[in-house]
C-alpha cells in the first residue's frame, strides 16, 4: 500500500543515524512515533519541565500531522509515557494535554507512568494514531458513553469508533462513581476492566470477538507470579484464535492501589457485520509458558497486528538472556516471520513501539534502536522506545510491538 512520510522542517532529531521517520500516512491511518521536547541535535530542551515538555511534544504532533494535511482533531488514540515516582497528579497531567489541544478534539488515551525516559531530563514522550479520509475530508466518529463520568478530562474518551476501527482508552476497574474496585488484586480488577471494555464495545455492536490487538500495563516483575494470574483471567474474554497481545510490567501506577490498565482495538465493518480475519502462529515461534488463546499475528481488512516480539523459546524462557543485542536480533526476526506468514514484509510496517530494560540515558537506547532500525529501508516507520526497569520473563531484555498494512487478502 503507498505510504506518505512526515518529518517536519526543524523537527528533533536523534542523536544518532536512522531510518525511522516521525510520521506516517498509509490508507485512512496515520502513525506517529513517540514525540517528545528535543532539539534537531537530540539535546533535551526544558529538562525535568513536564508542564512545558508536554506543551512541546503536542505542539510536535500537530506538526506531524500538519504534513499530512490533518490536524489534532482527527487523533483517535494517545500512548502518554510520563516520569511518575508517585509525586505527579496523573489527573494533572491528562489535564496539561487537553488544555493544548483545540476545541473538537476527542481521543481515547492511556497515560503511562514509568520511573524515567530514554534521555536524562525528559520526563514525558507521547505517541499518536489519527484517521482522516483518503479524500483528504474529516470523518466521522462515535463514542461511547464514558464508564465513570467526569472522571476524565472532556477531550479524551472511554472509546471511539472511526470507519472500521474501535479505540479503547485503557480501562481501569472503575465503577460508575469513578471509585477503584478490587483493591489488592489484580485479578479482580481485571475481571471488572473487563466488564467496561465489554460495554464500551457492545455500545458499537461489538464484542471480544472482534477485538485485534490488546495492550496489558500491569504493576509486577519479570516472574510469572505476576504475569500469570491476571494474564489468565483477561484471556478468558476471547475464544481461539484470539487477537494479538502485549503484556508489560511496570513498577506502578498513578493510584497505588491500582494494578492493571488493559486498552484493546477492535475492527467492525461500517455495516455493522463482524469483519473475516486471518490468525497466524508459525511453528518457529515462541510460547507463553501457560496456554493464553492469543496469536503472534492477525490481518483484519488491510490491518495487521503482531503481539509483543520477544526472545523467549516455546517453554516461555528467556534465550540469550541479559543480551539486549542479541534479543533485538531475534525479536525482528520473528517479526519478519510473522509478517511473511500474513503476506507481508518489514516494508509493511507502519508503526514500531518497543520497551526495553534500561536505565535513564542514551546507552540502552543506543543499543537497540539503530539496529531495529537496520531492518527498515529509509524512509522507515514511526518508532517509539520506552525504557523499563523490567519485563514480564526473567532475562528478558526487549518486547517490540508492530502495526502494519497491506493489501486486503
Amino acid at each position: 500500500m503507498q505510504k506518505q512520510y512526515s518529518w517536519p522542517q526543524g523537527h528533533w532529531n536523534w542523536p544518532i543515524k536512522l531510518t525511522h521517520k516521525h510520521g506516517l500516512r498509509c490508507g485512512q491511518m496515520i502513525w506517529i512515533g513517540g514525540q517528545v521536547n528535543l532539539t534537531p541535535q537530540g539535546v533535551v530542551l526544558n529538562p525535568n519541565d513536564l508542564v512545558a515538555q508536554t506543551a512541546a511534544v503536542v505542539r510536535n504532533i500537530a506538526s506531524v500531522l500538519d504534513e499530512f494535511g490533518a490536524g489534532l482533531t482527527d487523533l483517535v488514540y494517545l500512548n502518554a509515557f510520563y516520569v511518575n515516582d508517585g509525586s505527579v497528579d496523573e489527573n494533572e497531567f491528562l489535564n496539561l494535554i487537553a488544555n493544548d489541544l483545540p476545541e473538537g478534539t476527542r481521543t481515547a488515551i492511556t497515560p503511562i507512568p514509568i520511573p524515567w525516559l530514554a534521555y536524562d531530563g525528559m520526563v514525558v514522550e507521547i505517541e499518536a494514531y489519527a484517521m482522516r479520509g483518503i479524500n483528504g475530508d474529516p470523518m466521522d466518529r462515535h463514542y461511547a458513553p464514558e464508564t465513570a463520568p467526569g472522571s476524565r478530562a472532556d477531550k479524551f474518551c472511554t472509546a471511539l469508533r472511526c470507519g472500521k476501527m474501535i479505540f479503547t482508552s485503557a480501562q481501569s476497574a472503575l465503577d460508575s462513581s469513578g471509585k477503584l474496585q478490587g483493591k489488592g488484586s489484580i485479578v479482580e480488577q481485571s475481571r471488572m476492566l473487563s466488564l467496561n471494555l465489554k460495554r464500551a464495545l457492545n455500545h458499537f455492536g461489538a464484542d471480544f470477538d472482534d477485538v485485534v490487538k490488546t495492550n496489558r500495563w500491569y504493576c509486577g516483575g519479570d516472574g510469572i507470579e505476576d504475569f500469570e494470574p491476571a494474564a489468565l483471567e483477561f484471556a478468558a474474554n476471547f475464544t481461539e484464535p484470539g487477537p494479538a497481545a502485549t503484556g508489560i510490567p511496570i513498577p506502578l501506577h498513578a493510584n497505588p492501589d491500582e494494578l492493571v490498565r488493559i486498552t484493546v482495538i477492535a475492527m467492525i465493518g461500517e455495516n455493522g457485520e463482524r469483519l473475516p480475519r486471518r490468525h497466524v502462529w508459525p511453528e518457529s515461534l515462541w510460547d507463553w509458558h501457560v496456554h493464553l488463546p492469543y496469536r503472534h499475528g492477525l490481518k483484519c481488512d488491510n490491518m495487521i497486528f503482531l503481539g509483543g516480539q520477544v526472545a523467549l523459546n516455546q517453554k516461555g524462557q528467556a534465550v540469550y538472556p541479559g543480551d539486549l543485542t542479541a534479543q533485538t536480533h531475534q525479536a525482528m526476526a520473528h517479526i519478519r516471520t510473522i509478517l511473511v506468514a500474513l503476506g507481508a514484509d518489514y516494508r509493511d510496517v507502519c508503526k514500531v513501539m518497543a520497551v526495553y530494560k534500561g536505565a535513564c540515558g542514551a546507552e540502552a537506547l543506543n543499543e537497540n534502536l539503530p539496529i531495529r532500525s537496520s531492518y527498515f529501508d529509509d524512509p522507515g516507520p514511526a518508532t517509539t522506545g520506552v525504557p523499563l526497569p523490567l519485563l514480564a520473563y526473567e532475562g528478558m531484555c526487549i518486547e517490540i510491538d508492530i502495526y502494519a498494512m497491506a493489501a486486503a487478502d
